[in-house]
């Protein structure tokens, strides 16, 4: 497997792909398909809180451990 930096992969995409500025009217259908596009599913996937790995059992003991030890150290 070849490594290749962001810009020479970016030449071989403009050789096959010419770019051009889009129209605003272009543009408009453009996020008209992504708006219909984007589903339900999708925002879900955006607002899901990935906390599988973390417990709350385990965060109240880590803060009672923090308040201790600072109570401690107060004169």
């Amino acid at each position: 497997m070849k490594i290749v930096r962001l810009e020479e992969a970016l030449g071989k995409v403009k050789d096959f792909l010419p770019f051009r500025e889009l129209t605003e009217e272009e543009l408009k259908e453009a996020y008209a398909l992504a708006r219909a596009a984007f589903t339900l599913e999708d925002l879900l996937e955006y607002t899901k809180l990935h906390t599988d790995d973390v417990r709350a059992e385990e965060i109240l003991r880590e803060m009672e451990e923090s308040q201790q030890s600072r109570d401690s150290q107060k004169p």
